[in-house]
């Protein structure tokens, strides 16, 4: 099994930026695609962003061109750098991965945005 922590969430300004990092840990050779989501307070988990294994990259609209989803495979480790932030960016972000017969989650990291 995958597991994966995620970290670096906090309160941040309106505008301002913050890296939350996931480590993976366990069977990562199976790994096919690390990916962000986040759940806003009273709505839907939505997708943010995916880095597969062969580096492709996908980002939801709402955050296209303000984040940047990256990787180092030493160190196990998936990135977000979340610029530009808005009050709307406000949720608790996951860490996931798609496995080859499953999928991992980690247990989340509250970002606030403050306007």
């Amino acid at each position: 099994q995958v597991q994966l922590v995620e970290s670096g969430g906090g309160l941040v300004q309106a505008g301002g930026s913050l890296r939350l990092s996931c480590v993976a840990s366990g069977s990562t050779s199976g790994i096919q695609y690390v990916g962000w989501y986040r759940q806003p307070p009273g709505r839907e988990r939505e997708f943010v962003a995916y880095i597969s294994t062969g580096g492709r990259t996908e980002y939801g609209s709402s955050v296209n061109g303000r984040f940047a989803i990256s990787r180092d495979s030493a160190k196990n480790t998936v990135y977000l750098q979340m610029n530009n932030l808005k009050p709307e960016d406000t949720a608790i972000y996951y860490c996931n991965a798609v496995v080859t017969t499953y999928t991992s989650w980690g247990q989340g990291t509250q970002v606030t945005v403050s306007s």
